[in-house]
């Protein structure tokens, strides 16, 4: 018989069918929308996919056929997990980065994984192909299917050490990652208003789960080396892990959405510091052409700011100080840049004002680039007028109007007949699960209970 059904072989071949049929279509999907992320995870499940069908085929027979099956299962390489670790933060690489491509650089990264694959196929060509193949000399060991090269490798520490290592790079790779992700997280918070499609918080799941999957393997094998050796039944379970997780990242990969061509999340930019202070539009105007000439709206932010109503002005910014200000930004610039916190200060001004007159807020996806556009200033200049001018990030800084805007409507009686949904696509927000995640987060109760007490 081909392929040996039982319970274990056939609770193991859903898991690894599904891997490699997932795999195919992401791969497919990569090619037809050019989408890498895509590419990594087809990777991911065929890596996680051919380790378990070591188990499964055993299960089924194959190491107990005498034939070229036999001699299969001696040769394959079904297990190489240090080539799990970079596919896996590459794959996160490209998911939060969509401009995001393998440089000649990047490949240091799967050098270990290489090695092991030369081992392999040096012992493939010496036993099949130079002892068996040119010499025509049968293979020595298990029934005449398994060659001299392997066996002796049977008794060395390779197998051993290679594992340990992978252990070792994927425990590595997961918790840089988890770094990473926090930073990623801190990234969305400063360039996107409406976060909850690209925070992929599956993901962050996912690594978690390979590193516990990655401990599940470590105990098995302490286990098996320095307690008790385990049978294969034994072992069998750490390969259900395996086929559980890889029924977790199909599901996941497939029902990830790809219309995140704003998403520019540069690794090295969020972890390290700038070395550089920023300056303000004034400062930099010299080298840089998207940088705003402040001349042309001075004179119209003065009277907008002096009329701006309480709920428009953000909590670290007091209405003395706006109106203040306004009276001073009324001049005009002078040759010499002003006073970082004058500046800094002017430019909170600005953009309160904007934000009263021109409700960009409204825009369910807006962006910190798209707001930048707005104003003609750059993402870095407006960033840094958030966070220290208005005390937020930006997410927080565009929900704040958004929740005050919800507000507005369910105190308005012209709007009593509408739905929270209603209220909430009305008041800027994408949906309900956002709408009532962030009033719950910025006003400490739901937006209904918000609405009986109105």
């Amino acid at each position: 018989m081909f392929f040996g059904f039982n319970i274990y072989s056939g609770l193991l071949l859903p898991f690894f069918l599904q891997g490699v049929i997932v795999a195919a279509v992401l791969w497919a999907r990569r090619r037809r929308e050019d989408t890498a992320a895509d590419g990594w995870l087809a990777l991911l499940l065929l890596l996680f996919a051919v380790r378990l069908a070591q188990w499964m085929l055993g299960f089924a027979g194959w190491y107990d056929s005498h034939d070229s099956r036999t001699t299969f299962m001696f040769y394959w390489p079904f297990s190489n997990w240090l080539a799990v670790g970079p596919a896996l933060y590459f794959y996160f690489r490209s998911l939060t980065n969509q401009e995001f491509r393998l440089q000649r650089q990047h490949w240091w990264h799967f050098a270990p994984a290489l090695v092991v694959l030369a081992w392999l196929l040096v012992v493939f060509g010496y036993d099949l192909g130079w002892w068996h193949g040119l010499q025509g000399r049968p293979l020595p060991a298990h029934f005449g299917t398994k060659g001299p090269l392997a066996s002796w490798a049977d008794y060395q520490p390779i197998g051993l050490l290679a594992d340990t290592l992978g252990y070792l790079s994927v425990l590595a790779y997961a918790v840089h990652t988890l770094r990473a992700y926090r930073a990623y997280a801190r990234y969305l918070n400063d360039n996107f208003s409406d976060t909850e499609q690209l925070r992929f918080r599956w993901l962050r799941n996912v690594l978690v789960a390979v590193v516990v999957g990655t401990g599940v393997t470590l105990v098995f094998g302490a286990v098996n080396l320095f307690i008790t050796p385990l049978n294969y039944v034994q072992s069998w379970y750490d390969y259900l892990f395996t086929g559980l997780l890889i029924y977790y990242l199909s599901i996941s990969g497939l029902l990830t959405g790809y219309r995140l061509a704003a998403l520019r999340f540069q690794l090295s930019a969020d972890i390290a510091a700038s070395p550089a202070p920023l300056l303000p539009p004034v400062e930099a105007a010299a080298g840089a052409s998207n940088i705003v000439a402040l001349e042309t709206s001075e004179k119209i932010v003065a009277p907008a700011v002096l009329g701006l109503p309480e709920t428009s002005v953000s909590p670290v910014v007091t209405v003395a100080s706006v109106q203040s200000v306004a009276d001073a930004t009324v001049e005009e610039p002078t040759e010499t840049a002003a006073e970082p916190d004058a500046e800094l200060t002017r430019w909170t001004t600005r953009l309160l004002a904007h934000m009263q007159t021109a409700r960009p807020y409204l825009e369910p996806e807006l962006t910190l680039g798209e707001l930048a556009t707005q104003l003609r200033t750059n993402t870095s200049w407006l960033s840094r007028v958030i966070n220290s001018g208005c005390g937020q990030n930006f997410n927080d800084f565009v929900n704040e109007y958004r929740v005050r805007e919800a507000e507005r409507r369910l105190r308005d009686p012209q709007f009593r007949h509408y739905t929270l949904l209603a209220v909430a696509l009305e008041a800027g927000f994408n949906s309900k699960s956002t709408f009532n995640r962030v009033f719950k987060k910025l006003r400490g109760q739901t937006p209904s209970e918000a609405a009986r007490q109105l």
